[in-house]
């Protein structure tokens, strides 16, 4: 008596797995979403604890103004305040530049699900946010600085 699977236990097995994948499918999508939102919290967390802490060596200086827009990204994305600056690109997950800094503010992309997301600096409060009350950006704009 030879012994070895039927064909149809192996169908069987074929049809398990290809549930199981159906099911773990969207589950892994919305990981990766949630992932993507965790990391542009760091990120968001990062810049500004650094422009805080500029301003503090400002202070301790004489100096009472936040850093210039323009000066915010020396040597790299975010590289006037962060000890490593954010690798920009236009990708999923990723910062851009969006056009050129003044000394005012600066503004930023992020490359989220929804679409870009328009993160700006104001010089003048030294806030670093993004436009919560936006139709198609500011339900993912409230996750990431909430």
């Amino acid at each position: 008596m030879k012994k070895a699977f039927t064909i149809i236990e192996l169908v069987f097995v074929i049809v398990i797995l290809g549930i199981l994948a159906a099911v773990s499918m969207p589950k892994f999508n919305q990981t990766k979403s949630f992932a993507e939102v965790t990391k542009a919290r760091t990120d968001v967390a990062s810049v500004r604890s650094a422009i805080l802490t500029e301003r503090q060596g400002r202070l301790i200086k004489g100096e009472s103004g936040f850093i210039d827009g323009d000066k915010l990204d020396k040597d790299g994305l975010f590289g006037g305040v962060l000890t490593y600056p954010i690798a920009s690109g236009i990708q999923l997950g990723q910062w851009s530049l969006k056009g050129t800094s003044s000394e005012d503010k600066a503004e930023y992309n992020y490359k989220a699900d929804v679409g870009n997301i328009l993160f700006t600096y104001t010089k003048v409060d030294g806030k670093f946010g993004c436009d919560r009350s936006d139709a198609t950006t500011g339900k993912t704009c409230k996750k990431i600085v909430d």
